[in-house]
């Protein structure tokens, strides 16, 4: 019995010092760095994720896993656009990206940019958080991509160099500079404006020379770029769409790493990701919003829409969001409005 029990012993043992030799040996097959895209870098609440995501990582992993941040879409040559398919061929090892612009490739990412779908944070948690945003993730998937957790660049305003914009025609004639999507360039154009399709790196030169009056983008950017500095003195408080970030790894790299470090990486994105979006709301989730306050002792005109002077944004751009209920697809947008109107309840 004891030579018996001996004998269990040693082979689980040996199985262990295998198991053990095992992982090291795939650790030893990993990649001395992993390649993070952002568009923003740490300046941002979006860059500042990427940084604590790779923080999270290393330390969680005993630097196991070594992620590199390159900021301003750098692995793409700056084209946002690029970004989603740069990561399912494996040039990009990880991301943290943009629904807006993942959506030329996943179509139903343009459920966030419908006008006017989200009227305040709870809306956009009832989506992210809930089935909706399961199945986005599900789709993500299907399309190479693995999907960890939901970051936030947040509610975008408008800003112009112009007027204050308080009617849909206060907006009829002034350049806009949007992203790289045909629903943005459909709805500036059904509000009377002339959208301008550009990358944000050139977005800010554009300002400057005044090539373009506005921009529309979550008030996190607008103070870190300072972007009052480059005319852009008249802000609207519209929150017309919002922007979600998700965290995402490659296929091939998510599958070359062992269980443990996936489920690693995977807890790590959903932490930063939560810290991500404190960060992208501080200042305008408070009742007070202090954010706002700040702007206008720097001399911007800060707009805050009443309901009755939204909903003529609102009705301007129905016909845009009928449209694109259709293209991006009926069920999946009845569910978010019926997820939205839940979270009143």
């Amino acid at each position: 019995m004891k030579r018996r029990l001996l004998g269990v012993a040693l082979s689980a043992l040996a199985a262990a010092v295998m198991g053990l030799a095992g992982g090291a040996a795939q650790a030893q097959n990993y990649k001395a760095e992993y390649k993070l895209s952002t568009v923003l870098g740490p300046a941002f609440p979006w860059g500042k994720g990427g940084e604590l995501w790779a923080e999270l990582v290393k330390q969680r992993t005993n630097g196991r896993i070594n992620i590199k941040l390159y900021p301003g879409t750098s692995l793409v040559q700056g084209d946002q656009t690029r970004e989603f398919t740069a990561i399912r061929q494996g040039v990009i090892d990880m991301a943290i990206g943009s629904t807006i612009n993942w959506s030329p490739q996943i179509r139903e990412l343009n459920l966030f940019s419908l006008p006017f779908l989200l009227p305040d944070y709870a809306a956009m948690d009832a989506i992210t958080q809930g089935p909706v945003g399961q199945d986005i993730f599900a789709l993500v998937e299907k399309a190479g991509v693995v999907p960890l957790a939901w970051g936030e660049n947040g509610y975008r305003e408008i800003s112009n160099s112009k007027r204050d914009i308080k009617r849909p025609e206060d907006l009829k004639g002034l350049k806009i500079r949007v992203v790289g999507s045909p629903l943005f360039i459909d709805t500036f154009t059904a509000l009377g404006a002339n959208p301008t399709q550009m990358s944000w790196a050139d977005a800010q030169p554009a300002l400057a020379s005044g090539a373009v009056d506005g921009q529309e983008n979550p008030m996190s950017i607008f103070t870190a770029a300072k972007l009052q500095t480059v005319g852009q003195k008249h802000v609207t408080m519209w929150g017309y769409v919002a922007d979600p970030l998700i965290f995402v790894v490659n296929r091939d790299v998510w599958q070359s790493w062992t269980p443990a470090d996936r489920e690693i990486v995977k807890q790590a994105a959903i932490d930063a990701g939560k810290q991500e979006i404190e960060i992208a709301r501080k200042g305008l989730a408070e009742a007070d919003q202090p954010l706002l306050k700040d702007m206008s002792g720097l001399g911007v005109s800060v707009t805050r829409l009443s309901a009755a002077e939204r909903e003529a944004f609102v009705a301007a751009t129905r016909p845009v969001y009928d449209k694109w209920k259709n293209s991006i697809g009926a069920p999946l947008v009845t569910k978010a409005e019926q997820a939205i109107a839940a979270r009143r309840k």
